[in-house]
């Protein structure tokens, strides 16, 4: 469904057309919402001579004779490529390259505003996988990490796997991973709210996409009691014939109890309910899930469970929204990380360094805690500070920190 546009601005005008009910949105907008700032002073010749020519060939030469020299004399090991196709993007779905950059410029600036991190938005006119891959390791050398953005499944699972694999820096799905830290972050501290443990839930996600895969995976590696994925069709099980590889796989690994058939059934006795797909869940279905239960809706705008329903049944509500106690946030996550990773320079992130991320986000709420607040707000200075101290730690004891 095509986005509604209120009010756009004119690109030339028509003189004597009426004016316009003014719109902040656009008005923010207007020129792009980052520029790059020098670091040094360019006031005369002296400066010139040190910043560029002759000054820069010194740099240049010891460079190409000390390859890792690199990471001291430019800015490599502070930048991070923002790379979308434009075909997932937001709650808007495939609109293109271009129409993606007001996204991947705000997540630049979310980059640099919470984790102190550069970034760089690149958006690809391809959608083709190995043309993405190929692009990127090309454009690699002048990074130090890229965040795959707003690429559709099941494509953007293989994106990501072959860039892991060509490439010796951090690459990272936020729609995947930051969504997935985050709920398990969330998760963790209901759970401890309420006097359980992981182990002890069944969790119920809806939606198969990028988000709801990499959730399922996420949350078997912490060690939850058991996990179901249900899409469109109803629940990821191997009886299914109609399944995807990536499907086929999730329903090897997830659904120990067997269920098949809708997500109204899978819920019937679950004791969480996460949402990354849409759609509404009938409130009869919500009722039925185990007592002090938890439901993570976190469709935006629109949760698939509304919290006014969900706080009938449930002991703790979250959303992706931030009008709402407990926003599901991946700016919790990313920035963090990537300080992490990028201040040890590691060549990987790995699911350790995910998981001590996610530990890191829920140890922040501390004394806190309660049903309201079992994760910190985007707002809270200390978040990413923590995580980038726990990235990094994880990254040192897995082996893949360089420094």
């Amino acid at each position: 469904m095509a986005a509604e546009i209120v009010n756009p601005p004119s690109a030339s005008g028509t003189e004597g057309a009426p004016e316009e009910p003014f719109d902040p949105a656009f008005a923010l907008h207007r020129g792009g919402k980052m520029a790059i700032q020098a670091t040094v002073p360019v006031r005369d010749k002296d400066d010139l001579s040190l910043a560029y020519t002759p000054g820069v060939a010194k740099v240049c030469t010891a460079i190409a004779e000390q390859p890792e020299l690199v990471h001291e004399y430019t800015w490599k090991s502070q930048v991070v490529a923002v790379v979308t196709d434009g075909t997932a993007v937001l709650g808007l779905g495939d609109i293109g390259p271009e129409a993606s950059l007001p996204v991947m410029e705000g997540k630049a600036i979310l980059f640099k505003q919470f984790g102190g991190v550069d970034a760089v938005p690149i958006a690809l006119a391809t959608t083709d996988t190995d043309e993405i891959v190929d692009t990127v390791v090309r454009l690699a050398p002048s990074f130090g990490g890229v965040n795959l953005e707003d690429i559709s499944a099941p494509r953007c699972f293989e994106i990501e796997r072959k860039l892991q694999e060509r490439l010796d820096i951090p690459v990272f799905h936020d729609d995947q991973h930051g969504t997935a830290i985050v709920t398990l972050a969330a998760l963790r501290n209901a759970a401890k709210l309420t006097g359980r443990t992981l182990g002890d839930l069944r969790a119920v996600i809806s939606g198969a996409g990028a988000a709801g895969v990499a959730i399922a995976k996420f949350l078997l590696e912490a060690g939850i009691g058991d996990v179901c994925v249900a899409d469109r069709k109803g629940v990821v099980s191997s009886d299914r014939e109609d399944l995807t590889d990536v499907k086929r796989e999730i329903a090897g690994l997830t659904n120990k109890a067997g269920i098949t058939g809708s997500l109204e059934t899978a819920l019937a006795g679950a004791d969480v309910f996460i949402g990354v797909s849409g759609g509404t869940v009938p409130e009869a279905a919500v009722a039925s899930m185990a007592k002090d239960a938890f439901v993570f809706a976190m469709a935006n705008p629109n949760p698939e469970v509304h919290p006014d329903v969900a706080h009938k049944y449930a002991a703790v509500v979250a959303t992706g929204r931030s009008d709402y106690p407990n926003q599901i946030n991946n700016v919790l996550a990313f920035p963090g990380i990537f300080a992490g990773a990028l201040q040890v320079r590691a060549s990987r992130i790995t699911e350790g360094m995910k998981i001590a991320a996610a530990d890191a986000i829920a140890g922040v709420v501390g004394d806190a805690l309660a049903a309201d607040c079992v994760i910190p707000s985007p707002f809270d200075d200390r978040v990413a500070p923590a995580v980038a101290a726990a990235v990094a730690a994880a990254a040192r004891a897995e082996g893949v920190a360089r420094r």
